[in-house]
């Protein structure tokens, strides 16, 4: 056997060994686990739920009657619309409860993003002992996900920050099934407490629980205000600061319905791929390299690692509920990954990214945070 194909092997017992882990820990992270579907709403603290929306006006109108049939309390519930050109603050305004309140968005400050705004503004609003970020195009499905995740939250160890990798669902299910296989093979999240590295760590910004006095102290939003990639780098800030990221298994709570066909789906991780493969050159070569032969170019070098590169992916899926028969594309999953990656680097190389009307395109350089003023 040649060294290039032990190698390769190697690598492939590592994943699989990083994904068989995951699914252990996440079963032992289930906040549904010893909660009946009756059992009545915990009320030990107030929570907030903070949802940024730009152009949400159709993804509101499946998620906020979903929230308003919570029976946890106390609860309240705030959306920012980010300046939307559609009906997003109309939808909003025609659900008739006090729990609901809307914030209409201004102009951006120098060197923020929209929701890294949007949130922190919502936050200086809240008034929630527990704050929980969504993202507009979720939805919950049982009236009981916010008390089970209060439960889970008030078990939690402290100082801590809960996300969760929720059902996935979108119009390009080949190309958004490689999110939970990317988030259950890439991070060992067993060891994410014990090694103090802050690169190892990071949230889904779709869903995460966060108190609000550890929020007020870190203001971890304002610490990422520029950054596109903001629920990775506000889990590596919190890290660092010894607030330890814990990942949930919210399937049965929460699904995300993330874009609706191919071309949308490109876009949207276009802006992301590149920084989450290191955001500079001298970082993004090597990972997309590791990447590209790991999963794409392997199997040809070692035939039976095909077994590995199906099981995989179908070990994700399955465990997201993402058809069977997507999981039979996975080389066209994993290459077109390939080619995202290197098409999202040269977007950001040439500043060309762009999200929702706005540029969202990488810096090489870090900005100062904006003052107290300019952050509204």
């Amino acid at each position: 056997m040649s060294s290039i194909a032990a190698f390769l092997i190697g690598i492939h017992v590592c994943v699989a060994g990083v994904l068989a882990a995951n699914f252990v820990y996440l079963r032992m992270h289930r906040p549904s686990r010893g909660l009946h579907s009756d059992a009545s709403p915990d009320t030990a603290a107030s929570i907030s739920v903070l949802i940024p929306a730009r152009n949400e006006a159709e993804n509101l109108q499946r998620l906020l009657p979903s929230l308003l049939a919570q029976t946890h309390a106390p609860l309240e519930i705030w959306v920012y619309d980010d300046r939307s050109t559609d009906a997003t603050a109309e939808v909003v305004a025609s659900f008739n409860d006090d729990r609901l309140h809307l914030v209409s968005g201004t102009p951006l400050p120098t060197g923020w993003l929209g929701k890294p705004h949007a949130l922190y503004q919502l936050a200086q609003r809240a008034t929630g002992d527990w704050y929980i970020f969504l993202d507009a195009d979720t939805e919950l499905h049982h009236p009981n996900a916010i008390a089970r995740w209060a439960r889970q939250f008030a078990a939690r160890p402290e100082p801590s920050v809960a996300t969760g990798l929720p059902r996935l669902r979108g119009g390009a299910a080949w190309l958004v099934s490689l999110v939970p296989n990317a988030m259950l093979t890439g991070l060992p999240w067993p060891l994410v407490k014990w090694i103090d590295a802050p690169s190892l760590g990071a949230l889904n910004g779709q869903f995460w629980m966060l108190d609000a006095a550890t929020y007020h102290t870190h203001e971890p939003h304002r610490h990422v205000r520029g950054k596109v990639l903001e629920d990775v780098e506000i889990g590596r800030y919190l890290k660092s600061n010894g607030v330890v990221p814990y990942l949930w298994d919210v399937r049965d709570e929460l699904t995300v319905y993330m874009y609706p066909d191919t071309h949308a789906a490109w876009r949207g991780f276009r802006k992301n791929a590149y920084l989450l493969m290191g955001g500079h050159p001298l970082a993004f070569v090597p990972l997309c390299a590791f990447y590209t032969s790991t999963f794409v170019i392997a199997p040809w070098v070692v035939p039976w690692l095909w077994i590995s590169v199906f099981g995989f992916k179908l070990a994700t899926d399955r465990w997201n509920g993402i058809a069977w028969p997507i999981s039979l594309l996975a080389p066209l999953s994993y290459a077109a990954g390939a080619v995202l990656q290197m098409d999202s680097a040269w977007h950001h190389w040439t500043y060309n990214v762009s999200w929702k009307g706005r540029s969202v395109a990488a810096r090489s350089t870090a900005e100062e945070p904006a003052s107290q003023s300019e952050s509204g």
